[in-house]
């Protein structure tokens, strides 16, 4: 088992869908990450800043679910960050109301030290200076680098974003994104740009149409479970991101082979995690529910076929 560091955002949201609506509850990139990670039982630290407001039960359920939260600095005269958005009907789609960056404006991560030495590290969605300040951290050179990034970075931080990516593995991004990087509108042909800016391995999310993972001229996909309730979006790329990153820590395995398998995990957990408002459905979700709902992925890709 390898240690994992995870570095993202542990932060307040305020969520409307046309299913209802939240006042501020538990969210950010690192949390869903952390939360989706813990089922694999891996030594694990999140690596975030909160403000003063922000109170010990999130970080109590964090301890609870064997996450260190050692990496989690809080600034008592400080706010922690605050995101508020509404979703269209398509659930697709959503209007940013409210970004309040507080305390991660000057958000400086420090890795704790006993994880310097972590196999992993996955980066979530942060300005990529940060995140190779996490890189430049680390005692010795990790052997899997994971991370996710968004189209804001693209547009304000595109240097410093093409720099960070020449030092990774793997990189997760969406369609749009992957297409917004790379000019390029076949999603085979972005991918290998990608490829050569850096990362051996890119996973293209497609929300509820599942994800494609790519290797060299390898191409995966798994995909999304169809369900019956969708509640609420946000955090189910985290949380996908966490699935593959644990998965993989747990193993240390890195192959492709592999790498399979960690993407139909991560879809696994991120179709929980949709089914409640924030991080409610990650909170109490348990291995038995995990492992039937696997069975269900299996059937739905699984079949026979005679090629003659």
């Amino acid at each position: 088992m390898s240690k994992l560091v995870i570095v993202g955002t542990v932060a307040f949201d305020a969520i409307e869908t046309p299913f209802g609506k939240t006042d501020k509850i538990l969210g950010g990139a690192g949390t869903f990450i952390g939360l989706a990670a813990s089922n694999f039982n891996v030594d694990a630290t999140v690596v975030s800043v909160v403000g003063g407001d922000f109170p010990q039960e999130y970080l109590d359920l964090m301890s609870n679910k064997n996450i260190d939260v050692s990496g989690i600095e809080i600034v008592k005269e400080g706010k922690t960050f605050f995101w508020s958005g509404k979703y269209h009907n398509d659930m697709n789609s959503r209007d940013t109301l409210v970004t309040e960056l507080n305390v991660l404006e000057h958000f400086n991560p420090v890795v704790p030290e006993n994880y310097k030495d972590a196999e992993v590290v996955m980066l979530g969605n942060l300005h990529p200076a940060v995140q190779m300040s996490v890189l430049n951290q680390m005692s010795t050179k990790p052997k899997l680098v994971v991370l996710d990034t968004m189209n804001f970075w693209m547009d304000c931080a595109l240097e410093d974003l093409h720099h960070t990516i020449k030092h990774i593995d793997v990189i997760t991004i969406n369609d749009e994104e992957a297409r917004q990087l790379t000019g390029e509108y076949a999603l085979l042909v972005a991918a290998k740009k990608i490829q050569e800016m850096g990362p051996k391995y890119v996973v293209i999310k497609k929300g509820e149409h599942g994800a494609l993972l790519f290797y060299n001229d390898n191409v995966f996909y798994a995909p999304a479970l169809p369900l019956e309730e969708v509640f609420d979006p946000t955090g189910a790329g985290d949380t996908f991101a966490g699935g593959f990153t644990g998965y993989l820590a747990k193993t240390g395995n890195f192959s492709f082979e592999n790498m399979k398998t960690a993407v139909i995990y991560g879809s696994t957990l991120a179709s929980f995690c949709v089914e409640k408002f924030g991080t409610e459905r990650m909170q109490n979700l348990t291995v038995t529910e995990i492992h039937k709902r696997l069975g269900q992925f299996k059937s739905l890709t699984q079949f026979d076929i005679e090629l003659t």
